[in-house]
């Protein structure tokens, strides 16, 4: 596949031009014209990027990849060894932030939800309507959803509320998303699950009594990237190989 049609695929498909970001949306780091394999993987890290060239990729698809709003624009250190994977062996680098969150069917907050196995009843809420709203498969406590989640994503969630509440409604939003928390108690949610914690999550969880699940950052966007991946691939017969390089946090 030529480089230039997947771009235009990919941008198109996950609505770039709809966003305000921290990052370049699209093609980063330009590598050989041709594409036939692409590696999906959550972190445009150098671990990544190694697996990826041994496998043999032509493209990489991640939804953390470079370029963020007041980062050091030095090509130095970490950046210059990772640029250096890419560059020396001609690959293409692909980065979908908040696009990749949002999409409707192959976006990180869309896959957490088939994971988990809630409903979506189409609810929205925080900046850019990134928050989704929905059900459990069936009423449960705040302490058996958390069970829920570590069998799931394979990762213990953070457990902040009381472990016995009811929860009937559910709200989530990946990744770096507990500014999202009073946004979705405004919802009417009786547990909102992100990716991480801050020092004053747990105090609007005991005075709402809203649950709070932290589940990991990295364990809630597993699923977007390879989505988007094993979406392209079966779409224009390519090759793909998601790499879910550990990461605790």
């Amino acid at each position: 596949m030529n480089r230039v049609e997947l771009e235009l695929y990919l941008n198109d498909t996950l609505q770039i031009a709809q966003f305000r970001d921290y990052c370049p949306n699209g093609l980063q780091v330009e590598g050989r014209n041709a594409i036939q394999k692409i590696a999906s993987g959550v972190t445009a890290s150098l671990a990544f990027l190694e697996a990826a060239r041994d496998w043999g990729a032509d493209a990489v698809l991640v939804h953390h990849g470079y370029f963020w709003k007041s980062e050091d624009a030095r090509i130095i250190g970490m950046k210059r060894r990772r640029l250096g994977v890419l560059i020396s062996h001609d690959i293409n680098l692909f980065a979908y932030h908040l696009p990749l969150d949002a999409h409707p069917e192959l976006g990180n907050n869309a896959q957490l939800g088939k994971w988990l196995g809630f409903t979506d009843d189409g609810g929205r809420f925080g900046p850019d309507q990134l928050g989704w709203l929905g059900a459990p498969a069936a009423p449960t406590t705040l302490a058996a959803l958390a069970a829920h989640v570590e069998a799931r994503l394979g990762r213990a969630p953070l457990l902040l509320g009381d472990p016995d509440r009811a929860v009937r409604r559910v709200a989530w939003c990946t990744g770096g998303a507990q500014g999202f928390f009073e946004a979705a108690i405004a919802a009417g949610t009786d547990v909102y699950i992100s990716g991480e914690v801050s020092e004053p999550t747990q105090h609007l969880a005991l005075e709402s009594g809203v649950g709070y699940l932290a589940a990991g950052h990295h364990a809630t966007e597993r699923g977007g990237a390879k989505a988007v991946g094993e979406h392209v691939a079966a779409r224009f017969g390519l090759e793909h190989r998601f790499f879910d390089m550990p990461n605790p946090a």
